[in-house]
């Protein structure tokens, strides 16, 4: 039986410190990890810093996954309204670009795997 790292221990294996983490957090583009209205990369990191150790953990490698699938949290949304078959639909397509990061991440997610198991109903 494997026990599963403490947020802690595996930011400093991955990082060497929570400070790093942030850091690389920050470096990010603008398009992959939304900072709020106004708020500058000194405002975003102090504000990264009073985070859990999971949570880093979990939006960084969140946002590496969009970073390298889709590019930027646009083609993300993107990528929702092509899986749903509503790219004209602008209302909708605004009432995404406010969602989060991981509920788009979760939502492109189930669609692909509803769409995975249509195809292969279809195939049988």
């Amino acid at each position: 039986m494997s026990l599963k790292k403490p947020p802690l221990m595996r930011v400093k294996e991955q990082f060497g410190s929570k400070e790093k983490l942030v850091d690389a957090l920050v470096a990010m583009p603008a398009k992959v990890l939304p900072r709020r209205d106004g708020e500058d990369k000194d405002a975003f990191r102090a504000r990264l810093l009073t985070a859990a150790n999971s949570k880093l953990l979990r939006l960084y490698e969140r946002a590496k996954i969009i970073q390298s699938r889709w590019g930027s949290k646009e083609q993300l949304v993107e990528a929702v309204l092509g899986l749903q078959n509503r790219i004209k639909d602008q209302g909708y397509r605004s009432k995404l670009s406010a969602w989060s990061l991981g509920r788009l991440h979760d939502r492109v997610t189930a669609l692909e795997r509803a769409q995975r198991r249509r195809q292969r109903g279809q195939v049988l």
